[in-house]
């Protein structure tokens, strides 16, 4: 989670949501780093460029394989629909976040894509790993600047 908080900071920095995501290779939470990757919504005028999404892709492109199965998505907010929704389609086996997103999310929050029994993947959730640390980001982010006078 450190990793993707990292890659949350320079989102922010760059003017986007501070959302960070790590796509770790198979071998669970000690696996092989395979992308890190953040918000790039602002940056690239692209309302699909959420750090899970942009985390898949590349993944996918250096696997050379949709099929994720085996790796671990770390990401510093719940998931929204779409990207919880390309978790399951790329087979992913697990899917680690920070801060709950209680207007969007979709990994138990307001809807919960991921473990719906309806489709043909459930990857394992565990939320709210290092929680705190997440969500303070993101308050910091949207908190008015004091204004001076």
């Amino acid at each position: 989670m450190r990793r993707a908080l990292a890659r949350a900071t320079a989102a922010g920095h760059a003017g986007d949501v501070p959302v960070g995501a790590v796509l770790l290779g198979p071998g669970g939470p000690a696996g092989e780093e395979l992308a890190a990757t953040r918000n790039e919504r602002e940056a690239t005028g692209d309302p699909t460029a959420h750090a899970e999404i942009l985390a898949l892709r590349a993944a996918a492109a250096r696997l050379g394989s949709w099929r994720l199965a085996g790796c671990t998505l770390v990401v510093t907010l719940e998931p929204c629909t779409m990207c919880a929704g390309a978790a399951v389609l790329a087979r992913v086996d697990r899917v680690v976040y920070g801060a709950r997103e209680p207007r969007t999310g979709a990994a138990g929050s307001l809807w919960d894509v991921l473990r719906d029994r309806r489709l043909n993947h459930r990857p394992e959730v565990i939320g709210s790993v290092m929680a705190d640390a997440c969500a303070e980001l993101l308050t910091g982010f949207f908190r008015p600047a004091p204004e001076s006078g």
